[in-house]
């Protein structure tokens, strides 16, 4: 019996169908985007974060299951900016999904349209670890939230015009819900304007720009260099001088090389959760209350 290539076809055709009734596969780089997507796809998505709450972004273990996540994917958020390069673009090479393609509906870079700060002159690799876009921890400043919320409904929509007005619902919600922590988080940080706290990595530059906290003082000599003891001690000296009270330290990093500092200075160690996840912040609002009350409770504790 002679069959028609047409019905040959339709096995094939059938399994490549997607049911109108299926989530968007969503496959988020880091906890602080995942968390903006859940709250932007809600129910019409199906989340995966790669990066762990804990984890240092600039260095993820890149899992081969990994690979298979963002081959059955159908959206990718990613911070951008150069920040998950070292492990991503394998990643990505590996899971040879053509929906991921920059340019795609389906790959959504969470820094565009966002001012990035401390963008190099030029590139000079014993400056350290620095990134050529500019500083990419730019989700630490609400402000910039917003702006990856935006991304985020917009791409969405695109992919599943029939749920698009239940993206822009959620976006404005999370705006709404956004601009009244902001008001909240303006009256708490006033006492407190123009204080400055010493970090150990140059990670929370947007943050202290957000709430009027200079940085400028870092345990690491420069960015992703380990503290030295010559370094620490000038650091301690400026301390001293500046009476700076306050470090901050992610889990990743030696606490106790923060405590060491502390010690010397009379200063208080904060512990600064890098993503939503830590400390049990499930959500980036929670997340950002939790670093502006840590801070101002830090602030009260060494006056």
């Amino acid at each position: 019996m002679k069959i028609s290539h047409g019905l040959l076809l339709l096995p094939l055709l059938a399994s490549l169908a997607v049911p109108a009734w299926a989530k968007i596969n969503v496959v988020a780089t880091t906890p602080d985007l995942g968390a903006i997507a859940r709250v932007i796809g809600g129910d019409q998505i199906e989340l995966t974060t790669l990066a762990k709450p804990g984890e240092d972004p600039h260095f993820v273990d890149a899992k081969p299951s990994f690979m298979v996540k963002l081959n059955h994917a159908d959206v990718l958020i990613e911070g951008g900016a150069e920040l998950e390069a070292g492990w991503l673009t394998p990643l990505l090479e590996g899971a040879r999904n053509p929906k991921l393609e920059a340019g795609k509906p389906g790959r959504i870079a969470g820094a565009e349209g966002v001012h990035l700060l401390e963008v190099p002159s030029a590139l000079d690799r014993s400056q350290g670890d620095i990134h050529a876009s500019g500083n990419p921890h730019y989700l630490t400043d609400p402000l910039n939230a917003k702006i990856v919320a935006a991304h985020i409904a917009r791409a969405l929509a695109e992919l599943d015009a029939k749920s698009a007005g239940v993206f822009q619902a959620n976006l404005k919600n999370f705006n709404n819900e956004l601009e009244a922590k902001l008001a909240e988080w303006s009256k708490l940080v006033a006492p407190y304007a123009g204080r400055q706290l010493v970090t150990y990595h140059n990670y929370w530059i947007y943050f202290g720009h957000s709430f009027g906290w200079p940085m400028e003082l870092f345990l690491e000599p420069k960015p992703g260099i380990p503290p030295t003891p010559a370094h620490l001690a000038a650091v301690i000296g400026k301390m001293k001088s500046g009476n700076l009270k306050l470090v901050t330290v992610q889990p990743y990093q030696n606490r106790k090389t923060a405590e060491t500092v502390a010690s010397h200075t009379g200063a208080v160690v904060l512990d600064f959760p890098s993503f939503p996840g830590g400390k049990g912040t499930e959500g980036y609002l929670e997340w950002m209350d939790f670093l502006v009350k840590s801070t101002v409770a830090g602030f009260e504790k060494t006056r």
